[in-house]
């Protein structure tokens, strides 16, 4: 299996680098070798980057003619297969000991069938090509999407109720494309369990809250930056609501702990930081940063009306992307989320977080060294 390893390519010397975590020698399970699936994407690339600093052995499956994107310049082995070919999975995961499973599809664009193949078909075929290879020890990437992103004034937790499905304006006869990502990553959630009841397997679901981070490009934050630079002047948001974020590093420290702390059987762990923020705190910070003049805050009641028709009409157009605005984008910059983070932090023993500000540092100076912005 080859190497990859290419000083040709964009350099990353902006990322700072994690030292190797705190809990390394007394974790309980020792991998000799450990899959990636998704490391050319953006939490799998962090994860994967932690992992090697760690001095673990990894392996990063890829498709056929993937960029090795953010894992460039890593000592890891590359592995070609896909997640929708479960031939390709049997063979990757032979001498495996421990698979973490980030691929997916994410976002509010797309047909719900290529959601579906991607989310609970495609983990449902790692979760068996798995079991098939006796591998140890599974970490797949849920979503707190499952339990709903409704405004809602407490903290969900994991013993929340399935609620993925928002009801938005006309949702009957003009879907959501953020539905079709929540409803996908609930059911994947409920046969994985079932699955690894079945099979007796150790199975680890995080369910990150809305991630933020170097390589960033499809959450939210760095297309808010983009467009404020761009002279937007109006965006949507309010003083009120309350978000749920975690820097990229973080959550990719967390999958390491899950990795070597998490406890054997069947978990869903809910991965963030300890504590909601204020929305327009999180966008001033990014806007200070990036030294950009925070817009003005555009009511609800104005905006909606705006996402829904551009949504409607790349819809009726079948545009391969997505609008800036959405009924969901919208709502998510009035609605407070937040879940509670407390069986993280005493299961996998994490230690204290980056910090807001430290964190979207790091994320606008790498994007200023990489031209992004």
């Amino acid at each position: 299996m080859p190497k990859y390893k290419n000083t040709s390519e964009q350099s990353l010397t902006s990322l700072k680098m994690e030292r190797p975590d705190e809990n390394k020698a007394s974790g309980s399970f020792r991998p000799g070798k450990i899959l990636v699936t998704g490391a050319t994407g953006f939490i799998g690339g962090h994860v994967t980057r932690f992992l090697v600093n760690q001095g673990l052995e990894v392996s990063c499956l890829v498709r056929e003619n993937s960029k090795a994107g953010f894992i460039r310049n890593l000592q890891v082995s590359l592995i070609k297969g896909d997640i929708e070919d479960i031939e390709s999975l049997r063979s990757a995961f032979r001498r495996q000991d421990a698979i973490i499973h980030t691929a997916g599809k994410v976002g509010d664009w797309g047909s719900y069938d290529s959601f579906y193949e991607a989310n609970v078909k495609g983990s449902l075929n790692v979760l068996q090509a798995a079991a098939d290879n006796a591998v140890s020890r599974v970490i797949m990437t849920g979503s707190v999407s499952s339990y709903g992103e409704e405004d809602y004034p407490d903290l969900k937790d994991e013993s929340s109720p399935f609620n993925s499905h928002y009801s938005y304006f006309m949702d009957k006869c003009f879907p959501s494309g953020m539905n079709h990502y929540r409803d996908t990553k609930a059911l994947m959630t409920r046969e994985a369990i079932d699955f690894a009841e079945k099979n007796r397997m150790n199975l680890i679901i995080l369910e990150p809250v809305w991630v933020y981070g170097e390589n960033e490009f499809n959450t939210g934050f760095y297309e808010y930056v983009k467009a404020v630079k761009s002279g937007t002047g109006f965006m949507p948001g309010s003083r009120k609501n309350t978000f749920h974020v975690i820097y990229a590093g973080d959550l990719a420290r967390t999958y390491y702990q899950a990795l070597i702390n998490g406890p054997e059987g069947i978990h869903r762990i809910i991965a963030g930081n300890p504590s909601t923020e204020n929305m327009l705190r999180i966008y001033q910070v990014f806007c200070n940063e990036a030294g950009l003049k925070m817009p003005a805050l555009v009511p609800k009641c104005l905006i909606y009306p705006v996402g829904f028709l551009l949504e409607m009409i790349y819809t009726v157009f079948k545009a391969k992307k997505p609008p800036l605005l959405t009924r969901a984008r919208v709502n998510m910059f009035y609605d407070s989320i937040g879940y509670d983070t407390s069986k993280a932090t005493k299961l996998l023993h994490l230690n204290k977080m980056v910090s807001l500000e430290e964190g979207i540092k790091r994320t606008v100076q790498w994007y200023r060294d990489t031209h992004y912005l």
